[in-house]
């Protein structure tokens, strides 16, 4: 017989009586009388929920949502198409159901971008119905928010109590990278909602020992798979272990249960792949970040493993130190304190240390449970899963962008509302009221620290932070001993201290727009690390950070050099920051500008700059932020577009997706996202400009050659250099066409060379 939160009555999941209902020894609440001659109405049970919750619970829940949906939409289309990259995706998939199915970059089905296409599917059937335009793009990203709060508040609420799973979806509401990857069109929004749906599931198989939950959570983690490959695998090993442990059926149906979620895993990610492979490859699209046009090859090379040694054939740029020890890189430092820098603290790591804390108390709250408590294999369910993740993120020494860390968020809202609710429980105990406090203060003090940091961001918060909190730690340290009022009173002024800094980010947050290929989230100068950030006040690229550079100006992986200078993004800093055109360089540099294999002209430091045609302000060039397209370059693109499968080619995904964009009409992206994937070759682009299917070419953009007047750049790895070689092609046998600062090559007009 199951009673109020749908588990097992757990009284003997503890010496002590603990039920997870109310103070030790306490009974769980009688279920509310039904009467069967008035069956409530669906508005009434949508309203009241379950009987046996509080009445407040389900109201509570429903302000939590609609407040979530409310903050993430707010002034939504301020972000535009955000990363234009996967806007032009999601345009080319609404035009065209082949580029939908393989998440061609355009409807012309050149190349892919480099991730399945799964987290584009919502966003296009989206534009299908409403048109393109940023909410319709944008919108479904904020839904799946809201979801994921929803799924992060059922978990809680299923062991701990509605409360417990009210303060979690706060938390996970309330946490900055989270508010910033809700409103944005990457994947990594479906990806937090899918493990944390996951996560939800295998509580429930432990519940009951039933195989259908174990079998859906699979499902999720293929279907995770589809949105951003192998980094849906990271949390495997902790709920793999913590099944095979603590289910309640023994461990021959244990294992036979777990071979069948890893089927279900096979079957819910591995369809797409099989066809993808299986298709013949000449009548689909160039499988972008790969350099042999295999999807295997992205997963377990640019998007796999190259992404823990650091080895990505095709990447911009090498990854952190020596294994196993801190070191620098073009991706920041690699090591155990990484989630706590500059770069990465003030987008996830607020209350990080207080869910350590509630984690390892909470583990040995239950340390004397039996094998099958749920209540202790729910902690080690979304308790691995965070450490887990986390130790993965912190010594990766390939690719690593800030944003990586919205996955931490669900994980850390989770063990947060649990571990506070056991302690809270418990809070009679000294041991345990002495654990709450101290886990109040290690999340006032590092709340202190990261406000620090931002030192003319709200100066007056640290204080508060930090005063708030030593006062609430010392208040629960007495919260048994106290009168109830005052020990909520206590309990209320550490969620504010707790939650004030994270808070105020997340406003920051939703207050400005962001574009490009790596926002941040935050004030300005909040990280220093992110490549185009925000267009808006706070934001940490565009507004907040130097224009037509990086968002601090400085490259990630150095350190800062100039305080709060380098925080608020002085553009008269960067030569003494490394970045090109000044006196060092970028990390790695082989050619006296920075990247190995950069040519042409450096506006602002980058390739392309900020000028027409070539770049976007607030990023590298036509790289990591695509083009302002002018109203004259638009026209010259329309005209006579129907003739033309794609009405023009450009090296790079930013640039390309920014005139495709613009136009509604397919680009061509040489050479993928980074211009560096060997594709198409010059003999095919020849053919497609002999068959009259290509009409202009767009000078600038990318990495892999060909920027500017002749670059002469490979890229990196495996890059074959087709792009310098079809960029010199074309320079040399067509009309260049100029429109207001940005350059054309009519390909329909030969020069005669």
């Amino acid at each position: 017989m199951s009673t109020s939160y749908d588990r097992p009555l757990d009284a003997n999941e503890g010496p002590d009586g603990t039920t997870g209902w109310g103070p030790p020894g306490s009974p769980p609440p009688a279920a509310a009388p039904e009467d069967a001659s008035r069956p409530s109405s669906l508005p009434h049970r949508l309203w009241r929920g379950r009987p046996e919750d509080p009445r407040w619970a389900r109201p509570a829940l429903l302000g939590l949502l609609a407040a979530t949906l409310l903050l993430y939409l707010y002034d939504l289309s301020a972000s535009g198409y955000a990363n234009s990259f996967y806007s032009a995706a999601v345009q080319a998939g609404s035009k065209s159901w082949k580029a939908l199915f393989f998440g061609s970059l355009d409807a012309g089905n050149a190349i892919t971008v480099d991730k399945p296409p799964a987290s584009l599917w919502p966003m296009e059937l989206s534009v299908r119905i409403f048109g393109l335009n940023s909410w319709a793009i944008l919108a479904p990203e904020v839904l799946m928010g809201v979801a994921t709060v929803a799924v992060v508040y059922a978990a809680v609420r299923r062991r701990s109590g509605p409360a417990a799973g009210l303060l979690a979806g706060a938390v996970l509401a309330l946490t900055p990278v989270a508010a910033l990857m809700f409103r944005f069109d990457n994947p990594d929004a479906m990806l937090a909602l899918l493990m944390s749906l996951a996560c939800y599931l295998v509580v429930r198989a432990l519940e009951d020992g039933r195989t259908r939950w174990l079998v859906w959570a699979g499902a999720a983690i293929g279907l995770a798979f589809l949105a951003k490959t192998l980094q849906a695998f990271l949390i495997l090993p902790p709920l793999a272990v913590v099944y095979a442990v603590c289910a309640p059926v023994p461990l021959k149906k244990r294992l036979g249960q777990l071979a069948a979620a890893t089927l279900a895993l096979v079957v819910a990610g591995g369809w797409w792949v099989a066809i993808v492979e299986l298709w013949p490859a000449a009548s689909r699209p160039y499988i972008g970040g790969s350099q042999h046009n295999s999807f295997l090859e992205l997963t377990f090379g640019y998007n796999g493993f190259g992404r823990l040694s650091g080895e990505e054939t095709g990447s911009v740029g090498g990854g952190g130190g020596p294994g196993g020890g801190a070191g620098g890189g073009m991706w920041g430092e690699t090591g155990w304190s990484r989630m706590f820098d500059s770069e990465i603290g003030g987008q996830i790591s607020w209350l990080l240390p207080a869910a350590l804390i509630l984690l390892v108390a909470g583990l040995v709250a239950t340390r004397r449970y039996r094998r099958t408590s749920v209540t202790r294999g729910a902690l080690l369910v979304w308790g691995g899963s965070l450490v887990t993740t986390m130790v993965v993120f912190s010594y990766m020494a390939g690719i690593f962008h800030q944003y990586y860390t919205v996955a931490l968020a669900p994980y850390l809202a989770a063990v947060i509302g649990m571990g506070a609710g056991l302690l809270w429980e418990r809070r009679r105990q000294v041991w345990a009221a002495l654990a709450l406090a101290a886990a109040v203060v290690a999340a006032a003090a590092w709340g202190y620290v990261l406000l620090h940091r931002t030192s003319a961001y709200l100066p007056w918060l640290k204080w508060l932070v930090l005063i708030g909190g030593l006062v609430a730690a010392l208040g629960l340290i007495f919260a048994g001993r106290l009168t109830r009022p005052l020990a909520l009173a206590a309990a209320a002024l550490a969620l504010v201290a707790a939650l004030a800094g994270p808070t105020a980010y997340t406003l920051s947050t939703v207050d400005s727009g962001h574009e490009g290929s790596i926002p941040t989230a935050g004030p300005a100068g909040a990280s220093m690390m992110g490549f185009g950030g925000g267009r808006g006040p706070g934001g940490g690229g565009r507004t907040g950070g130097a224009r037509g550079g990086f968002g601090g100006g400085r490259m990630p992986g150095q350190q800062n050099q100039q305080g709060q200078q380098g925080q608020q993004g002085q553009q008269g800093q960067q030569g003494q920051q490394g970045m090109p055109g000044g006196g060092q360089g970028m990390p790695g540099g082989q050619n006296g500008n920075g990247f190995p294999g950069l040519g042409g002209d450096f506006a602002g430091g980058f390739p392309g700059g900020a000028r027409e045609g070539a770049g976007g302000a607030g990023g590298m060039g036509g790289l990591l932020n695509g083009a302002n397209v002018g109203s004259a370059a638009k026209a010259l693109l329309k005209k006579d577009a129907s003739r033309y499968t794609w009405v023009a080619a450009s090296i790079g995904s930013q640039n390309a997706a920014s005139y495709q964009l613009a136009t509604g009409d397919p680009v061509m992206a040489i050479g993928g996202f980074n211009g560096t994937d060997p594709s198409p070759t010059l003999a095919q682009f020849k053919k497609y400009v002999t068959d009259g299917r290509i009409h202009y070419f767009i000078d600038g953009g990318g990495m892999g050659g060909g920027m500017g007047q002749g670059g002469e750049g490979a890229g990196r790895g495996g890059d074959s250099g087709t792009g310098s070689q079809i960029s010199s092609w074309v320079q040399s046998n067509f009309k260049k066409v100029t429109v207001g600062s940005a350059t054309f090559y009519d390909l329909t007009q030969r020069t005669g060379n």
